[in-house]
C-alpha cells in the first residue's frame, strides 16, 4: 500500500516507518502537526507531541518526501477512551490534514503512526482513517518496549531526548542524550521505579536526527536551551528548545528505502513542504457519518424461523428464511432487517450485542455479505463497541434453510468490554469493519474467530492447516493478554472449524498441535508465577465446506474472566449424577460419562458439550439400530432412532443442569450441529426437539420452553465431534448458562 505517514519527529514514527516498508508498504507522504505558534515549544495535548517541531520541517529534504503541515487549532474537547466527532478538538486538525494529502495524493491508501501503548491514540487515528477510507498501520503497537528500544537503536534510529518528566530523569543531565546513551540508564529506571522504557507514560520524548530513511542528509543540531517546566525536586520537567541546526548531505551512505522511483500522476514534487489550512467548519460540513441504515426490507411478507433462550439477562436470537428464493444479500439485508426489529422490541439496539454468528453458504460471496452486515451494524450504533463476530460457510442448502443463517448473543445492558483494534500491526490481526476481536460481559469473554493469520501482512501463514492452527492460537493469546488472562488457563471451551479441503492426517495434525501448544502455554503461565484458577477446557471440532480466507482452520474460544471473587471451578467429572429421575426410560448410566465435557464454575457458569457418536447411538437406539451403524451418508437414520436419541440429548442436559443447580432458564446458547449426511431437514428436526423439550417439562414439571419460539438452534454441519480425527457425531450440542 501507499502510505501517509505521521511523523512527530519523535523515534516512534520514524521507526513505524521503516516497519511498514520491512512488510512491503511505500512510503509516499509526511504529515506533521505543529503548535500554532512558532514560539510554543509543547501543547497541552494527549495526543500530538510536538517538542522539536522547528526541526521536523527538514525531514521532507532529508527523506525526499513531500511534507504536509497543519497548525493545531483545536483542543481536546473529547477527553472519554473512544472518540466521535467533535466541533474544535484537537482531532479534526488530524483530519483536514490528511483529508489535503488524501486529495493531493489519490493513490495513498494507508496511514502510519508509531502508537505503542495508548489505546487513546490509536482509537483516535482508526477513528479518522475509518472516516477517510484509509487503513492504519500500527506496527510497534502492544510490542515489548525493552525489544523495541534494543531494536531501534540497533536499527539505526539516532535519537535525541528532548523532554524528560520522571523520577531519575534531569533535565540538565539527559536532556539531548542519544537513546544510545540512555539504553541502560532507562532499563534501570524501570527496575527502580516501574518507567516505560520506551516514554509510553510520557516520561521523555525524543527527536530523530538521522535513521536509515534520511537518504539525502542527517541533522545536526548546534545549538539549543533548556526551558524548565518543573522544578519539583522528585521529578523535574524540562524541555529542549532548539536554537540552531544544520543539515549534513549524505554521498555513498546505505539506506533503507519505500522503492527505488516513485510513480504518481498526482505525486507533489518531492522534498516540498505544504502547509494545509482549511478550517474546522468546512470539514464538519463535509465529514459527518455517513447513514448506513439499511435499504427497507422489500415489502413482501416473509416466513421467518425465529429462535430464542429464555435469560433474561443474557440471550441469543437465532433467524433464517424459510421462503427464500433469493441470492445471499437479499436474504441476509431480510434477515438482519428482521432481528433488528425483534431487537427493538425488547427495546434494544445493535449496542446490546455481544455476539453474532454469521453463516453463510458460499463463502466466494464473503465480501457480498460484508458489504450488507456494514449497512446494519456500524460504529455509530453501537457507542460501547461493535460486536464480536464469526462467519463460516454452513451446508445451509443441504437441510432447507436459507442462505444466510444469523444467531446473536444479546446482553439487557450495555456493561460490556470491547476490544476492537483497526489497526494493521504485529500484535494480532486487525479488525477493519464493525466487528471486535473479543467481547467481555459477565466474566465471560467471547473471542471472535481466528485464522492462521500473520498480524503485519494479514496473510495466512504458508505451511499446511498444522502452521495456520499455531497462528491462530498465537493470536488468540494476544487477545487474550489484553484481557489478563491467558487461553490455557482461562478458556471454558474451543470450538475449532476445520475445513473439508484438510485431509484426516491433517486434521489429527490441528488436533495434536492445539494439545500440545496449550500444554506449552498453560507450562509458561504457571512458571510466571500467575495465580489465576485453571480450567480444563472442552474442545469441539466442526467440519466444514470453508472458511473466510480460504483458511484450513478457525479457531473460537470462550474464556473465563475471573472478577476476583472465589469460585469452585469443575471440569469433566466422573461421579454420577443424583438429582435427575428417569426420563423416557433413561436411567444414569455410566457410560454417560463418555458422552460429556462439561466446565462448571459454581454459581456462575455452566457449559456442557454433549456428543453422541454412531457407537453410542447404537447403544442407545438398540432397538431399532444395528450394532455396526455408520453415518456415511448412505443410509438415512430412521426417524424414531433420531427421535430417541433427541430424547436422550434432552434427558443429558437436563441430568448436568439440575446436578449443577442451574436451570433451563439460565440458558444463555444452546446449539445442535447435525450432519447434513443424516438426510433430515431442520423442518423435520424442530418438532421432535421441541416436542423432547415438552415432554421433559410435562414430566418434570420444570419450565422448559419459552412457550413461543423454540429455545434451541439447529446448526447443519458437515460433521462434528470431541476429537478432530473422527468428526462423525450424529448429534453434537453446545450448552452454555449463566446465573442471573
Amino acid at each position: 500500500m501507499k502510505v501517509v505517514a505521521l511523523v512527530s519527529g519523535g523515534k516512534d514514527s520514524c521507526y513505524a516507518m521503516m516497519k511498514a516498508i520491512h512488510y512491503g508498504h511505500q512510503i509516499v507522504a509526511l504529515a506533521n502537526l505543529l503548535p500554532l505558534d512558532d514560539s510554543v515549544d509543547e501543547l497541552d495535548s494527549y495526543m500530538y507531541q510536538t517538542v522539536g517541531h522547528q526541526i521536523v520541517v527538514s525531514y521532507a529534504e532529508c527523506m525526499g518526501l513531500p511534507l504536509f503541515r497543519r497548525r493545531i487549532q483545536g483542543s481536546t474537547r473529547h477527553q472519554e477512551l473512544g472518540y466521535k466527532t467533535t466541533q474544535g478538538d484537537e482531532v479534526e486538525d488530524m483530519y483536514i490534514l490528511l483529508r489535503e494529502v488524501k486529495r493531493q495524493i489519490p493513490s495513498v491508501t494507508a496511514v502510519s503512526s508509531g502508537a505503542i501503548a495508548s489505546d487513546y491514540q490509536r482509537l483516535r487515528v482508526e477513528s479518522i482513517c475509518s472516516r477517510l477510507g484509509l487503513v492504519s498501520l500500527a506496527y510497534l503497537w502492544k510490542q515489548d518496549q525493552s525489544l523495541l528500544l534494543q531494536e531501534m537503536i540497533a536499527n539505526g534510529i539516532l535519537a535525541v531526548t528532548v523532554k524528560v518528566a520522571a523520577m531519575g530523569l534531569d533535565p540538565a543531565k539527559h536532556l539531548g542524550k542519544e537513546l544510545a546513551f540512555l539504553n541502560s540508564y532507562l532499563h534501570k529506571l524501570k527496575e527502580l521505579y516501574g518507567i516505560n522504557v520506551c516514554g509510553e507514560g510520557g516520561e521523555y520524548e525524543t527527536l530523530t536526527l538521522d535513521c536509515p530513511l534520511f537518504t539525502n542528509a542527517r541533522i545536526v543540531l548546534d545549538d539549543y536551551q533548556v526551558v524548565m517546566h518543573s522544578s519539583d525536586s522528585i521529578a523535574p520537567v524540562g524541555i529542549l528548545h532548539p536554537l540552531a541546526f544544520h543539515l549534513e548531505s549524505k554521498t555513498d551512505v546505505p539506506s533503507l528505502k519505500s522503492q527505488d522511483t516513485i510513480h504518481d500522476i498526482c505525486m507533489p514534487k518531492l522534498g516540498s513542504v505544504f502547509e494545509v489550512h482549511s478550517s474546522l467548519e468546512i470539514c464538519e460540513a463535509t465529514c459527518k457519518p455517513v447513514d448506513y441504515s439499511a435499504d427497507p426490507i422489500d415489502g413482501v411478507k416473509h416466513k421467518f424461523n425465529i429462535s430464542k433462550t429464555n435469560n433474561k439477562s443474557t440471550f441469543s436470537i437465532c433467524c433464517w428464511l424459510q421462503d427464500s428464493g433469493n441470492g445471499l444479500q437479499e436474504d441476509l439485508t431480510i434477515v438482519l432487517g428482521k432481528i433488528e426489529s425483534q431487537l427493538a422490541g425488547f427495546g434494544f439496539g445493535w449496542e446490546n450485542v455481544l455476539y453474532i454468528h454469521l453463516y453463510i453458504d458460499d463463502m466466494n460471496k464473503f465480501s457480498e455479505a460484508n458489504e450488507t452486515y456494514v449497512k446494519f451494524i456500524t460504529q455509530e450504533k453501537c457507542s460501547f463497541g461493535v460486536p464480536s463476530r464469526s462467519t463460516v460457510e454452513m451446508p445451509l442448502a443441504e437441510m432447507g434453510l436459507s442462505k444466510a443463517y444469523i444467531e446473536v448473543l444479546v446482553a439487557n445492558n450495555k456493561d460490556k468490554r470491547v476490544l476492537h483494534v483497526q489497526s494493521i500491526s504485529s500484535w494480532a490481526p486487525s479488525c477493519i469493519g464493525p466487528y471486535s476481536q473479543a467481547t467481555l460481559h459477565d466474566c465471560i469473554l467471547h473471542m471472535a474467530g481466528q485464522l492462521g493469520l500473520d498480524p503485519p501482512t494479514m496473510n495466512l501463514c504458508s505451511g499446511g492447516p498444522g502452521v495456520e492452527l499455531e497462528q491462530a492460537l498465537k493470536n488468540s493469546e494476544a487477545v487474550a493478554k489484553c484481557f489478563n488472562c491467558s487461553i490455557s488457563t482461562s478458556a471454558i471451551s474451543f470450538v475449532t472449524y476445520c475445513s473439508k479441503h484438510v485431509s484426516s492426517s491433517e486434521r489429527l495434525d490441528i488436533q495434536t498441535k492445539q494439545e500440545t501448544n496449550l500444554r506449552k502455554m498453560k507450562i509458561s503461565e504457571l512458571q510466571e508465577g500467575k495465580t489465576r484458577k485453571t480450567l480444563e477446557p472442552m474442545f469441539l471440532y466442526i467440519l466444514v465446506p470453508d472458511l473466510p480466507k480460504r483458511a484450513c482452520v478457525e479457531v473460537k474460544p470462550v474464556l473465563y474472566v475471573e472478577d476476583g471473587t472465589d469460585v469452585k471451578i469443575e471440569t469433566i467429572t466422573e461421579k454420577s449424577c443424583a438429582k435427575t429421575s428417569s426420563c423416557w426410560g433413561f436411567k444414569q448410566e455410566s457410560w454417560h460419562d463418555s458422552c460429556i465435557q462439561k466446565c462448571v464454575i459454581s454459581g456462575k457458569i455452566c457449559s456442557v458439550i454433549l456428543s453422541i457418536s454412531s457407537e453410542l447411538a447404537a447403544k442407545i437406539c438398540s432397538d431399532s439400530l444395528p450394532a455396526d451403524y455408520v453415518n456415511n451418508g448412505q443410509h438415512p437414520l430412521p426417524k424414531a432412532s433420531m427421535e430417541k436419541l433427541l430424547k436422550f440429548c434432552v434427558y443429558l442436559l437436563d441430568t448436568v443442569i439440575t446436578d449443577n443447580d442451574f436451570a433451563w432458564d439460565d440458558i444463555m446458547c444452546l446449539r445442535f450441529y447435525i450432519p447434513v449426511s443424516l438426510q433430515m431437514s431442520v423442518e423435520l428436526l424442530q418438532p421432535m426437539f421441541n416436542n423432547a423439550l415438552s415432554e421433559l417439562s410435562e414430566m418434570s414439571q420444570k419450565r422448559v420452553n419459552n412457550g413461543k419460539e423454540p429455545i434451541f438452534n439447529i446448526v447443519p454441519v458437515i460433521g462434528a465431534g470431541r476429537s478432530a480425527s473422527s468428526m462423525d457425531d450424529l448429534v453434537t450440542c453446545e450448552l452454555l448458562a449463566r446465573k442471573l
